[in-house]
This record gives structure tokens, C-alpha cells and sequence, in this order.
């Protein structure tokens, strides 16, 4: 595992996200490398998540392209690498390791 995910896991780790969990999908036909999803205990912990890894990450230079936020489900875009902070209900419901795991390969 490279080094900013490691960051990014240790930050979501220490601050109580839950499930953690990283889907390596370099071998993938998908728009990122890789996909940190995590689990929020309430959309105050969520919108916590989000200020703690701009707060560690942006000095390291890390580039937030693009957030969006609501109370169940925040989607971070680094570029190469998207976060999902999503609360235990939507996670359930839209169950995105799975979907993530049905994309298919790389055709050379």
C-alpha cells in the first residue's frame, strides 16, 4: 500500500471511522486507482472525517478536487483516489464494494 493511503487510513483510523476498508482497482477500467471507503458513526463524525483530512493531507500536498458532502455520504476526489464517508445505512443500501468489485479489466 503506498504511502498516502496509508495517511489516509491512519487519519480515518484514529479519528473512529469505522470498516475501513481500501479497494485496489489499478487493474480496472475505472476513473481512480483506488477507492477508501469508511464508515461514519453520525453526520457530525462524517463532515469531523472530512476537516481532519484536509487538515493532515493539504500540507502534505494533497489536492481536493472536488467534495461533496451531505449527512449520510461524502465523496472526496484526490484525482487518483476517491474517499467515501458514508454512514452504516447508506452504506448497507448502496453497497459499493461490490459494484466496485463487478468492473471489469483492462483490455490491452
Amino acid at each position: 500500500m503506498n504511502t498516502r493511503l496509508e495517511n489516509i487510513k491512519k487519519i480515518l483510523d484514529e479519528k473512529k471511522a469505522e470498516n475501513i476498508e481500501i479497494i485496489d482497482l489499478t487493474s480496472k477500467d475505472y476513473i481512480v486507482d483506488y477507492v477508501v471507503i469508511a464508515t461514519t458513526l453520525n453526520p457530525k463524525h462524517g463532515f469531523a472525517l472530512l476537516n481532519y483530512l484536509k487538515t493532515d493531507l493539504k500540507p502534505q500536498g494533497e489536492e481536493f478536487l472536488r467534495v461533496d458532502e451531505d449527512d449520510e455520504w461524502t465523496i472526496i476526489d484526490l484525482g487518483d483516489i476517491f474517499i467515501h464517508l458514508m454512514s452504516e445505512k447508506y452504506r448497507i443500501k448502496y453497497s459499493l464494494e461490490d459494484f466496485l468489485s463487478t468492473i471489469g479489466t483492462k483490455e490491452v
